[in-house]
């Protein structure tokens, strides 16, 4: 048939392309009509958009069916083959849509003539977005590889459709805030979350009407209408070259994620109502804040918690808006020189402020897994705070945080500065210049395996140049925490393909998605769950929601075609749950099959052993897996039963326990006799004190972050097999923490 390719038609690059070009949504969506019917050489493109409170689709963009349909086609949720595939949420291919008996004539639309139909549905997360649809007037034209494409393109979709649908509902006055006067002590001991040194002035991103955004009291009095046009072209060509940029390096996580900037800049509501304002007298920055003040108030307002989500858009766009306006120090307008001091971000807001090069992060609240990980992985540092020290910072006041210690300096003194840069310089030099083995053995020349976690596609590099011997640990999850909808196989495929090209030969074990806890999906909070540890997370949420847990799966295989890749299942209770898991990953190998699709056939399948019921099972578990990985973030936290995102309890979240000691050493020792492959992640992997007793019970496969590899590798090379046996049955004969915390103590000395 001559169609495209799915890697043509899902190609980021020419989606972001279609958006810069759009002056509205309208314009956007019949851009993407024209490509994709062009690709498919369909006959029909049309994109139907979705009214949450109606309850009724609309007709947005066609090319093929009457040009007068647009916005007057109207069909109920379930109405038509159209509405069928909305509310059911799946795709529906026809080989002629008209003989099926859900299909609904149109009359004025010259659909008569068209037999093929395939129409997928566009939503974010579990929420219904709209209805992507192609036809044609051969039957039985489109094939699985069409229904993939379109599936593709409509998780794409999904994410700009929502940010313009948003911005409709603006039709509110502005307040202005007064910012409060506060005291600035010298230091603020915090809580580190992501290591490394920074300096730059204070930035305040505050959500809701107490972070109302400020224009500067210096500003220049000669600015006008003219110089915030100049500041409107300069920062539209900055996002769509930071959005570039990130495609580029972060194309993983990044996909658009400046659309919702994008689209507040061509609304005229925006732009306009500032013009207007300065037409009237106005300075432009005061009435640039006004304005944004205005969209602030409306999303803090909004009972709609993801239209609160945009605030940080909002001040992050005025930001950059007013550093093009009053020709600021950094060219770009971006946050170079500045770190970010928040009361809460989403992972998309750290990730959007990284791209946009600021220096760190001081957030308010406990230290939350995924964006630690994502400061960690971007090397940006970042302190928590409590709310109460929030009080003292004070806008533009000069900082200096250190995020190994938790530190930060307010007003630092030059001395303080010169210290911290010395020492930021020689710990550089130090890492640039550190001989990393190709292999890690013990004094007595016992191999040990060093593996890396990856959490995004920027750290394959640190892992290669560290020298790890593959992929112990994929984190998936993070292309569906960062993302606005979830991500389709093919787009999930481009990723995991990167990571086993990247590895070669060597091994590499992706673990499937691990959300809930501490990692929810801004796109899925439909239910409020008292305990989110203890609730729907991991394999429970793939179980339940088999149909996106199956296009990972099959993302996965495809990607491990020809490469030394496994795939690994996370959370699991019990058996039944393993085989649970297994099965619908059987489904999906026969899937490829019949989709004539490679994907490794060989592919090797785990479980992360983290509960105290997998332990209690591991046994039979062993029976049924090809390997097992010990996770002992959540191993620690569910057998001690202890919140580790939690300060008030903290100090009882401990790897030397008793209880975790000997946990550790039944699943080792299981793992053994049945001779399946172990593993061991989490902190405990690169905590030096450690590393004896892990050695002693016969854990010689560590993942653990690439930066870590180097420093391990040294504390290896200097224990002996022999000691570390030693070491671990003295450990495992403790039966108090406090006889274990002494024994460490006297061992390090």
């Amino acid at each position: 048939m001559g169609k495209g390719t799915v890697n043509m038609i899902c190609d980021v690059a020419e989606m972001t392309a279609l958006f810069e070009k759009s002056s509205n949504l309208d314009d956007f969506l019949q851009s993407v009509v024209g490509v994709v019917a062009w690709h498919m050489k369909a006959a029909v493109c049309s994109i139907l958009i979705y009214d949450e409170e109606t309850r009724i689709l609309t007709l947005r963009a066609t090319q093929g069916l009457s040009p007068k349909a647009v916005g007057q086609v109207k069909l109920r949720l379930g109405e038509g083959l159209t509405g069928l595939a909305l509310k059911e949420l799946r795709p529906i291919r026809e080989a002629s849509g008209a003989k099926n008996p859900h299909f609904l004539h149109i009359k004025g639309i010259k659909e008569e003539r068209y037999q093929a139909f395939l129409a997928v549905p566009i939503r974010r997360g579990l929420t219904r977005v709209g209805v992507l649809m192609v036809e044609d007037t051969q039957a039985d034209y489109f094939d699985e590889k069409d229904e993939q494409a379109l599936k593709a393109i409509a998780a794409q979709l999904a994410t700009v459709i929502e940010n313009a649908n948003l911005l409709m509902t603006l039709h509110r006055h502005e307040k202005a805030v007064k910012p409060k006067v506060k005291l600035l002590p010298k230091m603020i001991k915090g809580r580190a979350a992501s290591g490394g040194l920074a300096t730059g002035r204070a930035t305040f991103m505050f959500s809701g009407r107490d972070g109302m955004f400020q224009a500067p009291a210096d500003v220049p009095e000669n600015l006008t209408a003219d110089d915030f046009d100049r500041a409107l072209q300069m920062a539209e060509q900055q996002l769509k070259d930071l959005q570039r940029e990130a495609d580029e390096e972060l194309a993983d996580v990044a996909q658009l994620i400046f659309s919702a900037h994008l689209l507040i800049l061509a609304d005229e509501e925006f732009s306009g109502e500032i013009r207007r304002r300065i037409k009237t007298g106005t300075p432009p920055a005061e009435a640039l804040a006004a304005v944004v003040n205005h969209y602030v108030e409306i999303f803090s307002a909004s009972s709609n918690s993801r239209l609160q989500e945009k605030v940080h858009d909002l001040k992050d766009l005025g930001h950059r808006l007013l550093e093009n306006l009053t020709g600021g120090e950094r060219e770009h307008g971006d946050y170079s020189g500045q770190i970010i001091v928040a009361d809460t971000l989403m992972p998309s807001d750290v990730l959007k402020l990284a791209t946009e090069k600021a220096e760190g992060f001081i957030v308010q609240g406990g230290v939350t897994s995924h964006n630690a990980i994502i400061c960690r992985s971007l090397q940006k540092p970042m302190v928590m705070v409590d709310p109460q020290q929030m009080e003292l910072f004070s806008e533009s006041c000069e900082l200096l945080m250190d995020g190994d210690q938790g530190s930060i300096y307010i007003q630092p003194s030059k001395e303080v500065l010169k210290e911290y840069v010395e020492h930021r310089r020689s710990a550089e030099a130090l890492e640039a210049a550190l001989p990393i083995n190709e292999q890690t053995c013990t004094a007595d020349g016992v191999r040990v395996q060093l593996f890396a976690n990856i959490n995004l596609l920027s750290d394959l590099k640190v892992a290669l140049t560290s020298r790890a011997e593959g992929v112990g640990l994929y984190r998936s999850e993070f292309p569906f925490i960062i993302r606005n909808a979830f991500p389709s196989e093919e787009e999930q495929y481009q990723v995991y393909i990167r990571i086993a090209e990247a590895m070669g030969d060597r091994e590499v074990t992706f673990r499937t998605l691990d959300i809930g806890g501490d990692k929810i999906l801004a796109y899925h909070s439909e239910v409020e769950e008292a305990n989110p540890f203890l609730g729907l997370r991991a394999i429970r949420f793939s179980l339940m929601h088999k149909d996106i847990f199956a296009d990972q799966l099959r993302a996965l295989l495809r990607a491990g075609a020809g490469r030394n890749t496994r795939i690994m299942f996370p959370l699991i209770a019990s058996l039944d749950d393993f085989l649970e898991a297994r099965d619908v990953l059987y489904s999906c190998m026969r899937e490829l099959d019949k989709r004539e699709l490679p994907y490794n056939r060989d592919t090797k399948i785990g479980v992360m052993v983290e509960l105290p019921s997998a332990v209690e099972m591991i046994e039979d578990l062993a029976h049924e897996v090809d390997f097992m990985s010990i996770g002992t973030n959540d191993l620690i936290q569910y057998m001690l039963a202890v919140d580790r995102t939690n300060e008030m309890v903290s100090k009882l979240y401990l790897s030397h326990h008793p209880a975790i000691l000997r946990a550790i050493e039944k699943v080792a020792s299981v793992a053994r006799k049945h001779r399946k492959d172990v593993s061991i992640c989490g902190d405990i992997a690169k905590d030096p004190k450690m590393i004896p007793f892990l050695l002693g019970v016969g854990l010689t496969k560590l993942s653990l972050p690439p930066r870590r590899i180097y420093e391990i590798q040294q504390a290896i090379g200097h224990i002996s097999m022999e000691h570390a046996v030693y070491v671990a049955r003295k450990m495992l004969g403790f039966s108090r923490i406090s006889e274990v915390e002494a024994f460490l103590e006297e061992a390090t000395q």
